[in-house]
């Protein structure tokens, strides 16, 4: 419950700012857009800082590092509430960024750490499920909040609930635990799993996966309301049946991660390529946007048990030296999805409107289709060469 809250408070910080775009955007006085880069600046530091600093992690304990980086993520969300300008609010994104990462990797490791083996897939997709959580719960609390009592508001509810979850981690998660008994060993020992053609198709499938969920995701609450004419009203009730969508899809995504989940993805992102290019017919007719829309949610997690655990049975074969650094992939190449699939959405909306983020995101979605191919081709191939 605590790995799955700590995931919670997490994503809650990270989704809050596409609820609360527009009325950034109104207070500060810069385009919709522009606001929308925070989504990839935020993707981007956590994806070069994660890394970086997860290698530093060495034998240190780990409750100790989760604490104290957990306590950084509360003050950057309360400089996120008093910020007085754009540029200070930036960098309080900024600083939040810089920890998530390694935060949410640390929570993967006692997960990984605590359950048996055949119960891990189980335990996986309930650490995911709590960003899922944080969209069925988290950002709909926050933009009905935002919409009461002003934006900053949401972000103190984040800052005192992270509050309280410091104080739960403290009591109740064990403190003696480290990455390993090992000796440490080096980055460059690490890296050595980039060289694995299955690492790399892997990482490529998150990356491309990512970037054309979130050119639509980012843009989520202008196309409800501009490009849907959908009430402000009924703005949160949509976030929230769009956060049990996801929370869906990172259930199933565990069910499939048990029984071969990637070969089942291709078909996945066959339906999810017609669906997004469809998306401008749905700017029309509101049912089949909205159709659209809640078939995204459901595919939107659906790889992130099945490749967590490619990563880590390939790693745990072949290059047991790099178990920690392949517990962060998914989280760091996730967010380099992110901040490119935010970048693009908002180059296709300054230029193109909400119209052309569907056919863009589809673009994408069918690259990772042909990417999960290849891949499920040379894993068949290596299991052929190494059980003749």
């Amino acid at each position: 419950m605590l790995l799955t809250a700590t995931a919670f408070i997490l994503g809650f910080s990270e989704f809050n700012i596409i609820g609360v775009l527009n009325d950034i955007s109104l207070e500060f006085q810069v385009s919709v857009s522009s606001v929308g880069y925070l989504v990839t600046i935020f993707a981007l530091v956590y994806a070069i800082s994660t890394p970086i600093f997860t290698t530093l992690i060495g034998q240190h304990r780990l409750l100790r590092v989760l604490l104290g980086l957990m306590s950084i993520f509360t003050l950057g969300n309360l400089l996120t509430v008093f910020a007085p300008s754009y540029t200070i609010l930036t960098l309080s994104r900024i600083i939040i960024a810089l920890v998530s990462g390694v935060a949410i990797s640390i929570t993967m490791t006692f997960a990984l750490k605590l359950a048996p083996k055949e119960r891990r897939a189980w335990l996986i997709a309930w650490v995911y499920s709590g960003f899922s959580i944080a969209a069925i719960l988290g950002m709909p609390i926050g933009t009905w909040v935002s919409e009461h009592w002003g934006w900053r508001i949401s972000f103190l509810v984040i800052t005192l609930l992270s509050l309280i979850l410091l104080a739960m981690l403290a009591v109740y998660l064990p403190n003696q635990l480290r990455q390993s008994q090992e000796q440490e060993v080096g980055l460059g020992s690490q890296l050595v799993i980039f060289k694995d053609w299955r690492i790399l198709l892997g990482v490529l499938i998150v990356i491309f996966n990512f970037t054309g969920i979130y050119i639509i995701y980012t843009y989520l609450r202008p196309i409800f309301v501009t490009g849907m004419d959908i009430p402000t009203a009924l703005i949160t009730p949509l976030f929230m049946a769009y956060g049990f969508m996801t929370l869906g899809s990172n259930q199933f995504s565990g069910r499939l991660a048990a029984h071969s989940g990637l070969t089942k993805m291709p078909r996945i992102y066959g339906i999810l390529t017609i669906a997004l290019a469809c998306l401008p017919l749905g700017l029309h007719l509101t049912w089949l946007g909205l159709t659209i829309i809640f078939i995204m949610g459901f595919s939107m997690y659906l790889i992130n048990s099945p490749i967590q655990l490619h990563f880590l049975g390939i790693t745990e074969q072949d290059y047991p030296q790099s178990m920690v650094l392949a517990a962060s992939l998914h989280s760091i190449f996730c967010n380099v999805g992110i901040a490119t699939g935010s970048a693009i959405g908002g180059l296709l909306v300054a230029h193109s409107g909400l119209v052309s983020v569907g056919p863009g995101g589809a673009t994408f979605i069918i690259i990772t289709l042909g990417l999960t191919l290849i891949l499920n081709w040379l894993n068949q191939h290596w299991q052929g060469k190494t059980n003749p």
